[in-house]
């Protein structure tokens, strides 16, 4: 091996020398010099160059039968991260710094300069494959589908190319400058406050990552509502600095991500995962159309099937009651039905009888409290499609429903009126 090395060696000397002596006796004096150098760097940057070829060529060779992600996700990744490229430039850059005293040997100032040049380069293409490492581990895990580890690796990612960006730069800086790298770190220790105040808001979205990915509880293509940007739609990227949403008229918003760690976050994703989605919706009634169900009212009703049965039980029972009062023939007087009430358990049983709404999760029809603008009778329940054109179709054709029926109970909706 020392022999080989020794030949390399004695081969680039040669070489350097025959260009050497070439250009001393084909070029002016004045421009000797300069030439020589820029011959013998060509001849430098053309040996690196060929190094760095020979072997990506040959790592996509072997790598071209490990291409199948199921099989090889790990392999898949380093090559798709390209750590194969920023290898074969390592390599290349250290048989460049062992062959740089063999081709510049005659010129000690262009070596020394050139040796510098090499040492940043080298350290420019080494912190390049580690961020390419970084970038494998989270193409590995796209390739298991394990969205909440990748928010987390992307969060860890771009908080270690800043930091990482900032700790290559002062090495940079002691290579260029031959200085020692604890007088630059020390001289740091003043500007520590400023250092934390400008990368707050990067510490913040590092923290916010992890949370997130920890938590499960968002991820990307989720769809999630922001009260406090009034803010609905789906997550497109959630990065270092930004969240960026597509919102449902197609537009996009981004909001900073440490805001996912302090603000409301509501995730509807999980309504549309389960296919259904709540309908929450009241009608405001005149509380003077209210009114007791005297005997024809309450045979005109029993009409409706949905609550005849209904109608008849609650009859009987009342028949039962009113036998021992005195007074019966007022309605007051009693146990009575009435026209809201009626309705309440119609709307109830017009629900629990419609094949578009989910008969496991909660039915409910509630009256709230009273406003200066009626009685809202609200309905509670869950749709069994949750996709927004579907979900819009059913909610409406149920209000339309309910708002004609309530005419048959002599109810009245209140309205706004509008003065033209």
């Amino acid at each position: 091996m020392n022999d080989e090395l020794k030949n390399t060696k004695d081969f680039l000397q040669n070489i350097s020398d025959q260009i050497h002596y070439f250009v001393k006796g084909n070029f002016p004096e004045d421009i000797i010099l300069w030439v020589q150098i820029a011959a013998k760097f060509l001849l430098l940057f053309a040996l690196i160059y060929l190094v760095s070829t020979l072997i990506k060529i040959l790592f996509n060779f072997i790598f071209k039968f490990f291409v199948d992600e199921e099989r090889f996700p790990i392999l898949k990744s380093i090559y798709n991260a390209k750590i194969t490229s920023s290898v074969a430039k390592v390599i290349a850059l250290f048989i460049g710094e062992n062959a740089l005293f063999s081709i510049f040997y005659r010129h000690p100032k262009s070596f020394d300069f050139l040796e510098i040049m090499i040492n940043i380069s080298l350290l420019l293409v080494v912190g390049n494959m580690v961020f390419r490492m970084l970038k494998a581990v989270e193409y590995y895990y796209l390739y298991k589908k394990d969205f909440y580890i990748i928010m987390a690796l992307r969060a860890i990612n771009q908080t270690v190319k800043i930091f990482g960006i900032f700790i290559f730069s002062i090495i940079a800086i002691c290579i260029l400058f031959r200085i020692s790298g604890s007088a630059i770190l020390g001289s740091l220790g003043a500007i520590t406050a400023v250092l934390v105040l400008v990368f707050r808001d990067t510490i913040l979205g590092f923290v916010t990552g992890i949370h997130v990915a920890t938590s499960k509880n968002l991820k990307v293509g989720d769809w999630i509502g922001i009260p406090k940007y009034n803010l609905e739609g789906n997550i497109q990227d959630i990065n270092l600095l930004t969240t960026k949403i597509q919102n449902f008229d197609k537009t996009i918003s981004t909001i900073p991500t440490y805001d996912l760690l302090t603000t409301e976050i509501k995730n509807i994703q999980v309504m549309s995962e389960s296919n259904t989605r709540r309908i929450k919706r009241s009608i405001i009634f005149n509380i003077n159309s209210f009114k007791f169900l005297n005997q024809e009212a309450l045979e005109k009703l029993e009409k409706i099937n949905m609550i005849s049965h209904y109608l008849k039980t609650k009859k009987e029972e009342m028949v039962k009651e009113r036998e021992t009062l005195s007074n019966p023939e007022l309605l007051i007087n009693g146990r009575q039905l009435t026209n809201i009430g009626v309705f309440r358990e119609y709307v109830f049983n017009y629900l629990k009888n419609s094949q578009h709404i989910d008969q496991q999760g909660t039915v409910m029809v509630r009256q709230l409290e009273n406003t200066p603008q009626g009685l809202p009778l609200e309905i509670y329940c869950f749709t069994n499609d949750s996709q927004w054109a579907n979900y819009e179709d059913i909610q409406a054709d149920i209000f339309d429903h309910l708002l004609v029926a309530s005419k048959e109970f002599d109810l009245q909706v209140m309205q706004v009126s509008v003065k033209i």
